[in-house]
């Protein structure tokens, strides 16, 4: 599995937004400008992110995008399964129902579900303000007074 440069933008992106929330609406430019990501390329994700309900858009003077709930209720997983599609690793597991033909017998499936469940479960184990929480822990030693 290989997360795309749209998954991974998106997770900047919300990151982001969570990082600057006290800022109100905020500007698609300050955000490609911080995370030295294609304004257009953004745009293109926008449209995933506002359709899913993560994000809320204000258009015109002072407008921008606004997270749509705490950082500590966006998953990893939710975030990219909205911009990846499905995160299993086999075509097979795609569906809630598995109707390969050759399910019963297949002697490798097992291996694809425990990693597709693994995946999965750090994936939703994982919210945006986790990620902002280790780095802040990563980063708090590093002052100057």
């Amino acid at each position: 599995m290989k997360i795309s440069t749209k998954g991974r933008y998106a997770l900047r992106m919300l990151l982001d937004l969570a990082e600057h929330r006290a800022d109100g609406f905020v500007a698609l430019k300050d955000i490609a400008e911080r995370q030295r990501i294609s304004k257009k390329y953004l745009e293109q994700i926008v449209p995933l992110l506002t359709k899913s309900g993560l994000l809320r858009a204000n258009r015109g003077y002072q407008g921008g995008y606004l997270l749509t709930k705490p950082a500590d209720q966006y998953t990893v997983g939710e975030i990219l399964r909205i911009t990846e599609g499905s995160l299993a690793p086999v075509a097979c597991l795609e569906q809630d129902i598995n109707d390969c033909p050759r399910a019963a017998e297949c002697v490798t499936l097992p291996v694809w579900e425990g990693l597709y469940q693994a995946v999965t479960n750090y994936l939703d184990g994982l919210t945006l303000q986790d990620i902002i929480d280790r780095n802040a822990a990563r980063n708090g030693n590093d002052y100057c007074i």
